[in-house]
């Protein structure tokens, strides 16, 4: 008796990749639209609040998928074994602590804005170093300069972790930056202590 295959059922969530090239289009032209990062780091907080699982980070993070379309099936990746030192307990925690730092100084920034201690600065801040001019990405809104200040910084943020995601993805397997990234580290101690209750 023949074995009829089962074709694979594909999910919307599966194509989540094209947002991750969006984004970072979006935010080329027009910087405001870089708060649209938000939702890469309240889903997955809310996932694993709720549901006390890493289901956004399993299925629904974008720049997961995209790393995997790059590394595996247009073969950008060696494949070789990340290094133990990179999913390291210690390492994973210093990464976060070094990330929830730099988190915090992109918001004094755009507090000083808010505040009208500083002016705005349209510039990106690649691999929390580089300033690269940014300034055709905002010419003025309805909404006030913190909001721009807070985009920039942001999206700085999304450009420089994807950037080492790249770089991780090229030398060693496609994901990673899975076995180091700071919103997958978050989740999986609110999943811990939600799975304790």
């Amino acid at each position: 008796m023949a074995v009829m295959n089962k074709k694979k059922t594909h999910h919307w969530y599966e194509y989540l990749w094209i947002w991750s090239i969006l984004y970072f289009i979006l935010g080329f032209f027009n910087i405001l639209f870089a708060w649209l990062g938000m939702i890469d780091f309240i889903l997955p907080l809310l996932f694993a609040g709720f549901g006390g699982n890493k289901w956004f980070c399993n299925h629904m993070c974008g720049r997961s998928q995209l790393l995997w379309k790059l590394g595996r099936e247009l073969k950008c990746s060696r494949r070789k074994p990340t290094p133990h030192w990179m999913h390291s307990k210690w390492f994973r925690y210093g990464f976060l602590a070094f990330f929830l730092t730099m988190f915090g100084t992109m918001v004094f920034q755009t507090y000083q804005v808010f505040a009208g201690a500083t002016t705005l600065k349209k510039a990106i801040k690649l691999l929390w170093t580089f300033k690269v001019p940014w300034k055709w990405a905002y010419s003025g809104s309805i909404f006030p300069d913190w909001v721009a200040q807070f985009g920039f910084g942001f999206y700085s943020l999304m450009l420089t972790s994807t950037i080492l995601g790249l770089i991780v993805m090229v030398l060693y397997r496609e994901r990673s930056w899975c076995s180091f990234c700071p919103m997958g580290t978050m989740t999986q101690e609110i999943c811990k202590l939600k799975n304790r209750e």
